[in-house]
């Protein structure tokens, strides 16, 4: 009904651009205007897929194929950790579950609950309590370690560059010398930050908890090589953050490490010491999920609103990415939160349950030390763009703090930025200013006739 869309529709009829003139973009066809941040399908280094398979087809873990599909399972649907109360009373119900559970004799050569406990000569005991961890905190032991390799690296790898590549276009002057990974997991940051800033890169620190995938990403860096060097120099895996508040790095980045944290406040805790850790860029990417977006919306807070006590820098935190403003996420309404989340296709390792192409939907967060510069606050792509004859559906993010689902047309809005719609993607930011206006009504009719459902369909 008009009445439900008036909340999200806005047609713009004297929407400003960077130049009204007909050669605003130049020399520059409108499929790269400067709003474009998407990439094409993202393809992973050959060495590092050559290291995967390669452990793979030495691997004894046996369905390997089920274990990843239902780890992928997992990660997707899981919700934030629970808070410590709620954890002692869940495991107090999880051991009481286990205890029956251990009535029953394990397979021979099985190892425990979820195949990820293991060790015959481990007591009845130790295994109850290994089981409790592991359900409760996902301990990463060699196999898992394994599984996640085999599950995820290769959709980390994409949504990581995608989100690397905004940085890399829109800042062209940045050139990190200095990378800190948390929770670097199988190392795929690094391989991804390699790619776009591998000249100018010469230190790249993984932390990561977990001693078997630490040892898993030493593996893959050094891949098939005779010496067993790394494939590129200037990588250090440690287990904990450097103490020193005078250790500071060019880009932080933390790729679905923060609901392996046990709590929210301990969430809070690491965002602030990732912050103190910036110097220039962090870079914060979790799940395509209403879980993944509320995290990274808390974590926007604590930056922000400078929740740490300890101010090492005094440099203010702006928001470079995907948000175009300070405000509250509109998506966050109280009635009906959807996730903001966005796309990136890739090619998946080639493992014969794989298929050509595979599409990672997560969220990512980009916050920068300030500089004095002020960002265009272009509108973001919040949904795949509808193309229609002679008009163009855009459901986008703008910087006053609303949505807006605008009609673009030729003849209202001029051919260039017309164009522009029709070349852009989910994702991407729409090159005009903020846009100011009323809803027309005859501004409805242009959207009837339209699929009502597609809104729903990017959730």
């Amino acid at each position: 009904t008009l009445s439900s869309r008036l909340g999200l529709a806005t047609v713009i009829p004297k929407v400003s651009q960077v130049d009204n003139s007909s050669d605003f973009l130049g020399k520059v066809p409108h499929r790269k205007h400067p709003g474009i941040c998407n990439l094409k399908t993202v393809k992973l280094p050959p060495e590092l897929v050559k290291a995967a398979c390669s452990l793979v087809a030495e691997s004894s873990v046996r369905n390997l194929e089920n274990k990843s599909k239902a780890f992928i399972n997992y990660l997707w649907s899981r919700k934030r950790p629970l808070e410590a109360a709620d954890l002692c009373r869940k495991a107090q119900e999880l051991e009481q579950k286990l205890r029956g559970t251990r009535m029953a004799a394990p397979q021979e050569g099985e190892p425990g609950l979820g195949g990820y406990c293991g060790g015959e000569d481990v007591p009845h005991e130790q295994h109850m309590v290994l089981d409790v961890l592991g359900v409760l905190q996902r301990v990463y032991t060699n196999e898992l370690s394994f599984v996640y390799m085999v599950a995820r690296m290769d959709g980390v790898f994409a949504a990581v560059c995608r989100a690397f590549h905004e940085i890399q276009k829109r800042v062209p002057e940045f050139q990190p010398s200095t990378l800190l990974d948390f929770g670097s997991g199988t190392g795929a940051v690094s391989w991804a930050a390699h790619s776009m800033w591998g000249k100018t890169l010469k230190e790249y620190m993984n932390i990561d908890s977990s001693a078997p995938m630490l040892a898993l990403a030493e593996k893959l860096m050094k891949g098939l090589s005779e010496d067993q060097n790394l494939h590129f120099p200037g990588v250090y895996f440690r287990q904990f953050l450097p103490v020193s508040p005078k250790v500071k790095f060019d880009l932080v980045v933390s790729a679905f490490s923060l609901n392996e944290l046990t709590s929210y406040s301990h969430r809070v805790e690491t965002v602030q010491a990732l912050w103190r850790k910036t110097d220039g860029f962090l870079v914060l990417v979790e799940n395509g999920t209403k879980e993944g977006h509320q995290m990274l919306m808390e974590a926007r807070d604590v930056v922000l609103k400078g929740m740490d006590k300890v101010v090492h820098d005094p440099r203010e935190a702006r928001v470079f990415a995907p948000c175009p403003h300070h405000l509250p996420c509109p998506r966050l309404s109280r009635d009906h939160p959807v996730p903001c989340n966005f796309v990136q296709m890739y090619r998946p390792l080639p493992f014969s349950w794989n298929p050509p192409q595979k599409e990672e939907k997560f969220f990512y967060l980009i916050v920068r030390r300030g500089t004095g510069e002020s960002e265009e606050a272009w509108p973001r792509i919040t949904q795949s763009v509808l193309c229609r004859p002679r008009h163009v559906h855009l459901h986008l993010c703008c910087a006053d703090g609303h949505l807006q689902h605008c009609v673009i047309t030729s003849r209202r809005h001029g051919r260039d930025l017309y164009r522009c719609a029709r070349t852009s993607s989910w994702g991407d930011r729409f090159p005009v200013s903020n846009p100011e206006s009323q809803l027309p009504l005859e501004a409805e009719a242009a959207c009837e006739g339209e699929d009502r459902d597609e809104n729903e369909n990017q959730h």
